[in-house]
């Protein structure tokens, strides 16, 4: 316990737990947080603002392997801190748009933050520096970061109502530069401390790298990978609407949203504790279930409120452990040398799903209501499940050179 607290696994683990924590919050959580406010004030429809998340998120998928290769070269600390800092930047002028183009412009760039700043990074950056300890370490983080939805959500209804959604954009960015960034820099020159003697090789040409294209396990990966994205990305970005779609009152709804993060923090415990009795391949199974299970329960949250716990419940704890089981799987399936950018390749469908969920949610919507995007969602989650296990069965039978 010593060493989780004071040694280099602590100075590692501990600041980029809280400072995901924060950056999650501010630069994703508080597009669904703040999207009805946006509607309402702006004037825009959930179609255009949908678009800039959109946009946002493919834009950060297209270069996660670039930021994956600059990791795995040793550049983290340059590469994670500066994102954050322009991340905070470009919040301080979405605090100011008032027209569409602004807001499509300023989360563009946005993306590029992300790319860097969100957990494709961190994960790569404690992949490197951990070795062996790595799963614990992603494990430690995403269960304080679990609660980034919980911050965003309640304290942008709650600021949002003082000093309008322009303070609260501005609040987020405060808090990236003056608490995320500094504690993003001294755990990344901690890493690179501590990555020195534990660092996986790198291939030194690209070609080398892109091999792993004739995998078929990397693509059906790719194909679960992006279900769980889209299935999610659908739910969370459309929760309030959809909930305001089915008379929930808007405390109730802020309160289910705001308990998701807790519920994958209370799957993350779960998962910690199963581990040593299941495979790592049933856990990630059995989260595809679960966000099934979710997906159905929303249907009827309207008429019974009891399925609205079940929903969070089960989408909070299933989504929650894929955080945790995406890069375990990474790196037991396709290795540990060359993480950085292999995970930033298995990225990109995961974010352009993640991108595309909200527009192809909106649109949707739009001809057939919230029922049909419900159906889309569980729709998600079993190709997902099907995805993962060809992939377990097709690497078992072929094995893949």
């Amino acid at each position: 316990m010593t060493s989780l607290r004071f040694g280099p696994f602590g100075r590692i683990v501990w600041p980029l737990a809280i400072a995901e924590t924060i950056v999650w919050a501010a630069m994703f959580y508080s597009f669904p947080a703040l999207l009805l406010q946006w509607e309402r004030d702006l004037g825009w429809s959930k179609i255009e603002l949908s678009g800039a998340l959109t946009l946002a998120l493919v834009v950060s998928a297209l270069l996660a392997p670039v930021v994956g290769r600059l990791i795995d070269h040793g550049l983290g600390r340059y590469v994670f801190t500066g994102s954050a800092v322009l991340g905070a930047l470009l919040l301080v002028l979405l605090s100011r748009v008032t027209a569409l183009w602004q807001f499509y412009a300023v989360w563009l760039a946005l993306g590029v933050a992300m790319s860097g700043a969100l957990y494709e990074a961190c994960f790569a950056v404690l992949t490197r520096a951990m070795g062996a300890n790595a799963k614990k370490a992603i494990t430690l983080v995403t269960l304080v970061a679990g609660f980034a939805g919980t911050i965003s959500f309640p304290s942008a209804h709650a600021l949002a109502a003082i000093v309008g959604w322009r303070g609260v954009v501005l609040t987020f960015a405060i808090a990236v530069v003056f608490v995320a960034v500094p504690l993003i820099w001294f755990a990344c020159r901690t890493a690179e401390d501590n990555g020195k003697t534990r660092a996986p090789s790198t291939s030194a040409k690209a070609g080398d790298v892109l091999r792993i294209f004739r995998r078929a396990t990397f693509w059906l990966l790719a194909v679960s990978f992006a279900m769980i994205a889209f299935d999610h990305s659908i739910l969370l970005t459309h929760l309030l609407p959809i909930l305001d779609e089915r008379d929930i009152h808007s405390e109730a709804a802020i309160l289910a949203a705001s308990m998701i993060g807790p519920m994958q923090v209370a799957g993350r415990l779960a998962m910690m504790a199963a581990e040593r009795y299941v495979s790592t391949l049933f856990i990630f199974a059995t989260c595809f279930v679960a966000m099934s299970i979710s997906a159905l329960s929303l249907l009827g949250a309207g008429t019974t409120p009891a399925l609205l716990v079940t929903f969070v419940l089960f989408q909070g704890a299933g989504y929650g452990v894929t955080s945790i089981m995406r890069p375990v799987v990474i790196a037991e399936f396709l290795g540990r040398e060359d993480f950085g950018v292999i995970a930033g390749m298995l990225a990109i469908p995961f974010l352009t799903a993640t991108a595309a969920a909200p527009t192809i949610a909106a649109l949707v919507w739009e001809k057939g209501g919230y029922d049909w995007v419900i159906w889309l969602a569980f729709a998600a989650a079993v190709v997902g499940l099907l995805s993962m296990l060809t992939a377990v069965s097709f690497s078992r039978r072929l094995p893949e050179k």
